[in-house]
């Protein structure tokens, strides 16, 4: 068909989406909707331009406004698509860097509104709100990486998670204490995190959101990594550099929630299309956002398509999905009366549960060698089992319950431990209920709650003595590991999103001991198949002892059946322990692979000179056993030969 123009700079003929797109999309199926749907560059019959496309099934008016048309808003219309609900139109002579917005018109109210591209693949920065025209051309060098990263990110692999939140990591204080951008990031991140040993970095939500403030789990950039840091292909830069190195790239992803500004997705075409139109089931009371509609097909294929987009596009290795405790529980937040019970009259978010297990299904069928993460912070049965077995569908969930009783019992004073010993040892009754991560996470060192260093008790020695010994009873524990940037170290401060991390800490040998500490559990757990082969499974861990509360030390043991076993006890006073008796398994020498308390840690330097021969006594069930030299507030690591 000939090329025409109507009300001038706009052609209709021109499209994206075939009758089976729009099919998909109605159904909820159209796992790849970034193809069709928001900005395209697009030749035409010879016209190079740019393709528009935005659902709003409830407007009578759509027009499309930039910098290319002085922002009028009356000039551009876009024709409806039949009965999609999708409004299109090709305007030739457009660009890459059009900035744009959509001004919808609806039916009702006489509500007008200008919204930025829900499918934008950049945008202005804020406090600016347009859409920018943009392609996602990159030509990758991570095939290395992305050939191979099934053994990297399986259940079997060790997964070692750097938490990081990109815009306070590092700053420039002279040049306005401004944030490095995503290629200047590139020159340092990637090569800290190698060099500490961990296998995977995840980053707070890095997608467009308007209120820095939120670190990113306000968003509205589905689509769209936030232009604070550069652009797309900036980020897929620091991606790429990430995999060069051999590190693994997790996204915070926030399918729970959106924020409330105008620009956005709430209220788009004058009802509420994404979210849920009763406020006791489309207002998040804690955060005072929008939730969104799982029940309508469209927001599902919305969603769907923004996981798959990351995973895609940006050569990410996984998504932890934010909140998924506020998406399962209807009543989540609220009191008795402020909210609406499913058809059974139960509390569970039907269509949610749904949505959850459809994404899981889809996400491990199309990238088999990825992993999607749930931060659940409640009991709900079977997060990360199967859907064919009645559960989410999930690889992993973050282990919430082991994070609090842990920390609440290191922040105690010693001499108090022996009265909560439980809080230590009550996680290995469920702790093959999931495939568990273990947390120490950005929201346990904010809001008033302090860093992880000055929750420890103590004089400054103690407190690191502490941390140390903390950090070597989680690597200890079945499950895979999760550090949020500056524990690693010690940062004496909160976190504080406005600042960078206080790296000028290193000058200390306290803190550098730290660090060391952390690379070496992390070497460790690495090398020894029995630390992370057998994370999901009891065969893989034993108690030697977790009784012991009058001297607060616990001793466990993990194995894989083909290696040999590692031993580790944990001494949770001050008191030095002489003479501590620890079943093992077999007889010979028991080399000592790490201890806490090594001057090289600024420890006190005391242990067991290396190792121990095994004495044909039997205890704790075992045939052999080990006299061993506990040191204060420290953990020892041990291995036969």
């Amino acid at each position: 068909m000939e090329a025409r123009k109507s009300n001038g700079p706009v052609w209709y003929e021109h499209t994206l989406l075939s009758e089976e797109d729009l099919y998909l999309f109605n159904e909820g199926t159209h796992l790849h909707l970034f193809n069709k749907l928001g900005s395209h560059l697009a030749n035409h019959q010879g016209a190079e331009g740019v393709s528009f496309s935005v659902w709003a099934p409830n407007a009578e008016r759509v027009t499309v406004f930039g910098d290319f048309n002085g922002w009028d808003k009356t000039t551009h219309d876009l024709r409806p698509r039949g009965q999609s609900g999708i409004w299109e139109g090709f305007i030739p002579g457009l660009g890459k860097g059009a900035k744009y917005k959509y001004h919808v018109a609806s039916k009702y109210n006489g509500y007008r509104a200008d919204k930025a591209d829900p499918f934008a693949f950049h945008g202005e920065t804020p406090p600016h709100t347009g859409s920018i025209v943009w392609d996602l051309d990159y030509s990758w060098e991570d095939q290395e990486w992305m050939g191979g990263r099934r053994e990297k990110n399986r259940g079997q692999a060790p997964i070692s998670i750097y938490e990081v939140h990109l815009g306070s990591w590092r700053r420039v204080p002279e040049e306005g204490n401004r944030f490095l951008t995503y290629r200047e990031i590139a020159n340092y991140l990637p090569e800290y995190v190698q060099k500490m040993g961990f296998t995977h970095v995840e980053f707070l939500p890095i997608m467009e959101h308007p209120f820095y403030g939120s670190w990113g789990y306000q968003s509205l950039g589905y689509f769209s990594p936030s232009s604070r840091f550069g652009t797309p292909q900036d980020l897929m830069f620091l991606i790429d550099r990430f995999h060069q190195h051999g590190i693994g790239v997790l996204l915070d992803w926030v399918p729970s929630h959106f924020p409330t500004d105008e620009h956005g997705l709430g209220f788009f075409d004058g009802t509420h299309l994404y979210e849920h139109e009763d406020p006791r089931q489309g207002i998040h009371p804690d955060w005072d956002s929008f939730i969104f509609n799982y029940s309508r097909n469209e927001v599902r294929g919305f969603l769907c398509s923004s996981g798959f987009f990351w995973l895609e596009k940006y050569h990410a290795d996984g998504l932890r999905v934010d909140a998924v405790a506020s998406m399962l529980y209807l009543d989540y937040g609220r009191s008795e009366g402020g909210w609406i019970p499913n058809k059974y009259g139960g509390k569970e978010n039907l269509e949610a549960i749904q949505f959850l297990r459809r994404f899981n299904e889809d996400i491990y069928r199309e990238f088999p060698d990825a992993q999607t993460i749930a931060e659940e912070s409640t009991s709900w049965p079977m997060v990360s089992r199967p859907t064919y077995v009645g559960g989410l569908g999930f690889g992993m969930k973050w282990d919430m319950g082991w994070m609090h009783d842990t920390l609440d019992y290191m922040s105690k004073d010693p001499i108090h431990r022996k009265f909560h010993h439980d809080r230590l040892t009550f996680r290995m009754l469920y702790a093959f209920h999931e495939n568990f991560v273990l947390p120490l996470s950005h929201d346990e060192v904010v809001y008033g709650k302090g860093s992880l260093i000055r929750k420890m008790p103590g004089d400054d020695w103690q407190k690191f003595a502490n941390l140390r010994l903390l950090f070597g009873y989680m690597y200890a524990q079945p499950g895979k590991k999760l550090i949020f940037m500056g524990g690693e170290f010690g940062q004496w401060s909160e976190w504080y999103h406005e600042a960078s991390l206080e790296w000028n800490l290193l000058d200390s040998p306290l803190h550098t001991g730290l660090q060391r500490w952390v690379s070496d559990l992390n070497g460790l757990y690495r090398r020894e198949k029995v630390l992370h082969q057998v994370d999901f499974d009891p065969s893989g861990f034993r108690w030697i002892d977790c009784s012991d509360s009058q001297q607060s030390t616990v001793s466990l043991m993990r194995m894989d059946g083909e290696e040999d076993p590692i031993i580790v006890a944990c001494n949770f006073t001050p008191v030095p322990r002489q003479n501590y008796r620890v079943g093992a398994p077999s007889g010979g020498f028991w080399k000592e692979v790490l201890n806490s308390d090594a001057t090289g840690y600024s420890g006190s330097g005391q242990g067991n000179m290396g190792g121990i021969q095994a004495s044909p006594v039997p205890f704790h069930g075992f045939p052999h056993s080990l006299n061993l030299t506990l040191p204060p507030l420290g953990v020892i690591y041990l291995k036969r030969g």
